[in-house]
């Protein structure tokens, strides 16, 4: 395993000669930048998808309050609305 420790320390004998080049007033953020943008805006448009697909499920149909308990009030004993059992 010596030609592996000899190629890695070549490799960060290179990469830091590279690092001594870089102009510190133009770093940019890069592929690294880039890579983690794009991994957050997958993470976010999944996010979305899956809450679309949730508020889908969700029924927001209600009677209407006097109709529901004859006017007699928000007591609730009256109500004839269905309830949804929760999922999960």
């Amino acid at each position: 395993m010596p030609d592996m420790s000899a190629s890695v320390s070549l490799a960060v004998t290179q990469f830091a000669t590279l690092a001594k080049e870089v102009d510190e007033d133009k770093v940019t953020p890069g592929v690294l930048g880039f890579i983690v943008f794009a991994v957050m805006a997958l993470a976010v448009w999944g996010l979305m998808k899956s809450m679309n697909k949730h508020m889908g499920k969700v029924d927001f149909e209600e009677t209407p309050e006097d109709a529901a308990d004859g006017g007699a009030g928000a007591s609730g004993k009256g109500a004839t609305g269905k309830a949804s059992p929760a999922k999960g």
